[in-house]
């Protein structure tokens, strides 16, 4: 969307229905499952609107419960491994997600949500939490504390010549011993994007953070 969305407030309904961007079966391009075959259930609307991001959210339809795990059993019926579904967005959190997150649980799913950690609402335990905070009016903001102790790891993006992502701040993971994944930006630059992996390399050899980068764009794979 390049920060051309609008900026979605919360929209806490019931849970029966959500507005649904997209499912489909993919692999996970990026953080700790990345490779894995998965299936991608991409909310619609966002609270943020990041001038980098580059995804689809705002073309969703509402799909009730039965419709979404419906569709999700279906593409996945064929995988082998143990069967994920991220949850991403957009927004995840900004609609009521936890019916759902206990009805995938309840079918044997492996759950992954993808946020950007400014909400948050209680979920089922063993659902898995990757957060990647963006930079907000020129600086990061620590994380709430009811997310934070859910968080699987972090996902820093980083861009090496723009000064609100060149760097990894301090929003709560050193404390929490929480894995701290960084990604190169893309900026539809190739000398930039390379000069965005190199840097990246730098900071995870001299941090000992975890190297990520987006699989599915290399692949040329949605």
């Amino acid at each position: 969307m390049f920060g051309n969305n609008p900026k979605r407030k919360p929209d806490l309904g019931s849970g029966e229905s959500l507005d649904i961007q997209e499912i489909l079966l993919t692999l996970q391009g990026e953080g700790p499952y990345q490779g894995q075959p998965a299936v991608f259930i991409r909310l619609g609307g966002c609270n943020l609107a990041c001038h980098f991001c580059d995804t689809e959210f705002e073309s969703f339809s509402n799909l009730n419960l039965n419709e979404i795990t419906a569709k999700a059993t279906q593409l996945s019926r064929n995988l082998e491994t143990a069967k994920l579904i991220v949850i991403t967005g957009g927004e995840p959190f900004r609609q009521n997600i936890s019916l759902l997150c206990e009805q995938l649980i309840e079918l044997g799913f492996l759950v992954q949500i993808e946020t950007n950690g400014t909400l948050y609402q209680e979920l089922p335990a063993g659902i898995k939490i990757i957060c990647s905070p963006k930079n907000n009016s020129g600086k990061y903001h620590y994380i709430r504390e009811d997310l934070l102790k859910r968080i699987d790891a972090f996902k820093f993006i980083i861009a090496q010549d723009q000064p609100n992502y060149n760097y990894v701040p301090e929003v709560g993971q050193t404390a929490n011993n929480i894995p701290v994944y960084v990604q190169p930006m893309d900026e539809y630059d190739e000398a930039k994007n390379k000069q965005n992996t190199t840097y990246c390399l730098e900071l995870a050899l001299k941090h000992g953070y975890f190297f990520s980068i987006q699989l599915h764009k290399i692949l040329d794979i949605a």
